[in-house]
């Protein structure tokens, strides 16, 4: 889109580098900002991973590669960001980490710059009054693995301006993406779904009903998912999880989006999934999903 030349992903996560890497595949210049140099030389090199795979599927060259990645930028200096024209924030599911990071970019960026939030449970209305641009505030909920899922859920806060909006759902298509429209609720659609859906797939194998891969088979065969529900939270990250159950149920009150316990137990153990090589499964650790 004309308007929108320059992103940054703030957050260089399993999300945000997912979000990174669609961006610079679509032509974007493309800035992956976190605070932590450790993290972001890690997403480096899961993203070459990434691509890597990419090359030996035949699904993209080393040449188409290199100009991509000629397009993506490590930095852990929020300055590095004034000359992007969006930022989307990729960062804990707390509001108010996510009102820090906004509040130090409103003072670095240009005031054109419009702010996305990748939320899937919190109030877009809410992360917007942190901002001090609440009208150039907008939702941009990617799936995960974002590289590879193409549903964008879009949802407007209360004071966004329907021109923040419009430039958002074209930079959207922009990436080849799907975005749908939804209302600021909790959870939006998928994860309203979802957070309750997978605790209770994980009481389930608390309660000794059926083993992680049994569960996922039947999910898979008789419903036909793609991946099944362990699979997936392992993607996602058990930390993660417990953080979409604890901004869920604090909004909903709804017993299922509660953590379970087995859940906590995991996280305690380091058992986080892919980015720990355990979880549910095992896993070659710091490898990154698809290519």
């Amino acid at each position: 889109m004309d308007d929108i030349k320059t992103v940054a992903v703030a957050g260089a996560g399993t999300m945000g580098s997912g979000i990174s890497i669609v961006a610079a595949r679509a032509g974007f210049e493309t800035y992956l900002f976190d605070t932590s140099e450790d993290t972001i030389a890690r997403a480096r090199k899961q993203i070459e991973g990434f691509f890597a795979k990419s090359v030996a599927k035949g699904k993209l060259t080393e040449e188409q590669v290199s100009e991509i990645l000629s397009r993506m930028h490590g930095t852990s200096k929020m300055e590095d960001l004034a000359s992007c024209d969006l930022v989307i924030e990729a960062v804990f599911e707390d509001l108010n980490v996510k009102h820090d990071l906004l509040g130090r970019l409103n003072d670095v960026c240009p005031e054109h710059t419009i702010f996305a939030s990748n939320t899937s449970t919190l109030s877009i209305s809410e992360i917007a009054g942190g901002s001090g641009r609440s009208d150039r505030v907008v939702g941009m909920h990617f799936c995960l693995p974002a590289q590879l899922m193409k549903l964008v859920e879009m949802s407007p806060g209360l004071n966004t301006a329907e021109e923040t909006f419009k430039k958002a759902w074209a930079f959207c298509e922009s990436l080849k993406q799907k975005p749908v429209r939804t209302q600021d609720t909790p959870g939006f659609i998928l994860n309203y779904f979802l957070v309750p859906f997978n605790n209770d797939v994980i009481r389930l194998i608390e309660s000794g009903v059926a083993e992680p891969a049994d569960v996922d088979r039947a999910i898979k065969k008789g419903l036909g998912y793609p991946m099944g529900p362990c699979e997936l939270l392992d993607l996602i990250g058990l930390d993660t999880q417990v953080r979409l159950c604890e901004a869920f149920y604090e909004v909903t009150k709804d017993p299922r989006a509660a953590c379970p316990p087995l859940l906590k137990r995991m996280v305690a153990a380091n058992r986080l999934g892919r980015k720990t090589g355990q979880g549910f499964y095992n896993y070659e650790q710091n490898a990154m999903f698809g290519g």
